[in-house]
């Protein structure tokens, strides 16, 4: 079956065969140009995932120069060109290294500057620690067309498409990433899924090489007419297939978990009136899959009157009934009023006095002004003492965080305790701190908690 589906492909020239592993075996090597590639590509790679920058992140794709030792392992493997399976090894080896020692460094003294940059993970750091199967076939499907594009010559002009769809240096970076601020989940996640990528393309390109009509001056090594190596790079594969297959398992757990209670929350929050549900945070979603952990939820909502505690304990018993686990559950409830263009506002008369003895009266239509959401004190299922502000406050908001909010920690740099959003308003209290050269600042929400967060997110209202 094998044999069948080679002679599906039509092999390629000697002379062309001569020339891909003669421009493979010279840029496999360590060279100063793979070093200086490798060293921009990393710290393009690095600025763009702190950054939280997509665009810059592709970037970094397109410089990264790992293809070549991968694809050039592939090829002198099949081509039985031992030495050059070794000096592709050894580059790789050296780039990986590089790569992520350079982004530790960089993620390091991004970390240690005063611009807020690490405090919260971005985004496309969180996108590369959740590697799935999906990820393993792009880049087995990225490692085939990087191997054919770059047999025809008529079709190089695919290969950096192909370098985006197979990215190799972002996750690296993560790995450097995760390694500065010491987070195991960002540095094996990542890991998983540079492993994933770095396997994939290889056994794809090992398949269309052999497909293209490489082969060893022996073929000694085989079995049932498939190559060894093949068959070791299909082992690798399959090694690499077992945790992912775990991590997305996992995975749906969790999004189902979220499903259930974003729904149970939703057909629970009709018992309080004329609510509308903003969203509900999971303050960690890896109690999910511990059936014995406590799900601690935040549940914000809009109201036209504040609930009671009786109905905010209601809430959270059915709640917990409907999804059948333990749960810590905090509402905050912000008044709104709703004001509709097609419902005219309610006309009053205002008495106007002058010299004429006859009162006349004008007609002024005045206009129900818009309430700024406030958030009010969240209730729990234990009951705590209302904090009373003292009578002059200093007030401040939380901003510039374009919109995702920040964790306040229970020290300056410590452990996060609990989300604020953009544009909630805090107290700030006495206790200021530097570490490092970010200055961090104590302060209260609405709700009475304390913590710290950087006063580069504090903005005080003239």
């Amino acid at each position: 079956m094998f044999n069948r589906l080679l002679q599906l492909i039509k092999p390629l020239e000697f002379n062309r065969k001569e020339e891909i592993l003669i421009r493979l075996s010279n840029e496999s090597s360590p060279d100063v140009d793979y070093f200086i590639l490798t060293m921009l590509s990393s710290i393009i790679a690095t600025m763009g995932l702190i950054t939280d920058s997509s665009a810059v992140i592709i970037g970094a794709m397109l410089v990264a120069p790992m293809m070549s030792p991968i694809l050039g392992v592939s090829l002198a493997s099949v081509a039985g060109e031992h030495k050059v399976v070794k000096k592709a090894v050894f580059a790789l080896l050296q780039g990986i290294t590089f790569a992520v020692i350079l982004s530790a460094l960089f993620s390091l003294l991004a970390y240690q500057l005063p611009f807020g940059a690490l405090q919260d993970i971005p985004a496309e750091v969180l996108a590369r620690t959740q590697p799935s199967p999906f990820d393993l076939i792009i880049a087995l499907a990225g490692g085939a067309a990087a191997a054919y594009a770059l047999a025809q010559p008529e079709l190089s002009e695919a290969l950096p498409g192909v370098a985006i769809s197979t990215a190799l240096m972002p996750p690296l970076c993560t790995v450097g990433i995760g390694i500065s601020i010491w987070n195991p989940g960002i540095i094996f996640g990542s890991l998983l899924l540079f492993l994933t990528n770095l396997f994939a393309i290889s056994f794809a390109g090992t398949l269309v090489f052999i497909a293209l009509g490489f082969r060893p001056l022996r073929m000694e090594k085989t079995w049932r007419g498939i190559p060894k190596n093949v068959l070791i790079a299909a082992a690798l594969v399959l090694t690499i297939t077992i945790p992912l297959v775990i991590a997305t398992l996992q995975f749906v757990r969790s999004a189902n978990y979220i499903q259930l209670i974003h729904n149970s929350v939703v057909n629970e929050i009709s018992i309080l009136d004329d609510a509308e549900l903003v969203n509900v945070d999971i303050n960690s979603q890896d109690s999910l899959l511990n059936p014995d952990a406590l799900i601690q939820l935040t549940i914000r909502i809009q109201v036209k009157n504040s609930p009671s505690y009786e109905q905010v304990v209601m809430l959270q018993e059915n709640v917990a009934e409907a999804i059948n686990r333990t749960v810590s559950l905090q509402l905050i409830a912000v008044p709104s009023t709703r004001l509709d263009p097609l419902i005219p506002p309610t006309q009053t008369y205002t008495s106007t006095l002058g010299p004429s003895p006859t009162p006349t009266q004008s007609l002024t239509p005045s206009l129900t002004p818009t309430i700024t959401p406030t958030p009010m004190p969240s209730s729990t299922i234990t009951p705590s003492p209302t904090y009373t502000p003292s009578p002059t406050p200093m007030l401040a908001y939380i901003f510039r965080t374009d919109g995702v909010g920040i964790y306040v920690r229970d020290e300056p740099r410590g452990n996060p305790l609990f989300s604020l959003p953009e544009g909630a308003l805090v107290e700030m209290l006495d206790s200021r701190e530097t570490v490092g050269n970010a200055k961090y600042i104590q302060v209260r929400d609405v709700t009475g908690r304390i913590g710290w967060v950087p006063a580069y997110y504090i903005y005080i209202d003239p």
